[in-house]
């Protein structure tokens, strides 16, 4: 689905490209100023800062192409949605292009007027640009669909783990936070639900505690487990014993399990 493009998705584009950007300037002036001795030591850095400016200016483009045309148009079912993307592209491609020739053309028509070597001549190269700018085009709308993709996926609610429960024929499907504790029922164990349910599982204590072990349920009984994020209350029974209160379901803490109560206490 489109929606507008973010502001910060730009930002944080530009966060890489420039500096990315700086280093190619940096690189190819000096490759320049190396295969071509006899040009004046200011003119490949005239040619490669306009560029790169010019570059920035037109950056727009390919940022609003990449919200208004996306890459799940190219899979979508009929021709129109693939032509719409690529129509889309190809003007936005364009029209980069023209900003990038026209901007730098401007700047080094300037320079070369204040330096005073003579006009600057740009001939006819555009398509040569061009080529090049298709490149340069197809990173940046690469580099903004992945910033946009990895906000939007940073940006989604986390979805609540789930527990499946195979009460006889059944499966119930669960929030881990929805269950309060699990008790051992012969070769069942009893599920206590936040909503009320007591589903029963053909499974032992021992094997739904190491697959619960990661979601902050402790073993506090030898035929309890109970989930620590649950817990409304503890109250102590005497003798070293505790109930463990959470909300209208009490479970027991045995004094074997000390471990278990300092972290409930935690």
């Amino acid at each position: 689905m489109r929606s507008p493009p973010e502001r910060r998705d730009l930002w944080t584009a530009l966060l890489f490209i420039a500096p990315a950007t700086a280093v190619v300037v940096i690189v190819n002036t000096l490759t320049a100023l190396s295969d071509n001795p006899d040009v004046a030591t200011w003119e490949p850095w005239v040619w490669e800062i306009s560029s790169a400016l010019s570059i920035f200016a037109a950056m727009l483009i390919p940022w609003l192409a990449t919200a208004a045309a996306l890459p799940d148009e190219v899979v979508a079912e009929g021709w129109r949605p693939k032509a719409r993307f690529f129509l889309i592209h190809l003007i936005a491609l364009l029209a980069f292009s023209a900003v990038h020739v026209a901007g730098f053309v401007a700047l080094r028509t300037a320079a070369y007027a204040v330096m005073g070597p003579g006009p600057y001549e740009f001939g006819d190269r555009f398509i040569y640009e061009l080529r090049k700018d298709l490149i340069s085009y197809a990173t940046y709308v690469a580099a903004f669909w992945l910033i946009a993709f990895l906000r939007r996926r940073r940006d989604e609610p986390v979805r609540p783990v789930s527990f499946d429960i195979r009460d006889g024929g059944r499966i119930l499907r669960v929030p881990v936070g929805g269950i309060v504790a699990v008790s051992s029922a012969g070769n069942y164990v009893e599920f206590w639900l936040a909503d009320g349910r007591r589903p029963l599982m053909r499974a032992t204590l021992a094997a739904i505690e190491v697959e619960l072990g990661g979601f902050g349920f402790v073993r506090a009984h030898r035929s309890w487990l109970v989930n620590a994020g649950a817990v409304t209350g503890l109250r102590p029974d005497g003798s070293g014993d505790w109930t463990v209160e959470l909300g209208a379901v009490e479970a027991p803490l045995s004094r074997r399990y000390p471990q278990a109560l300092e972290r409930l206490k935690g």
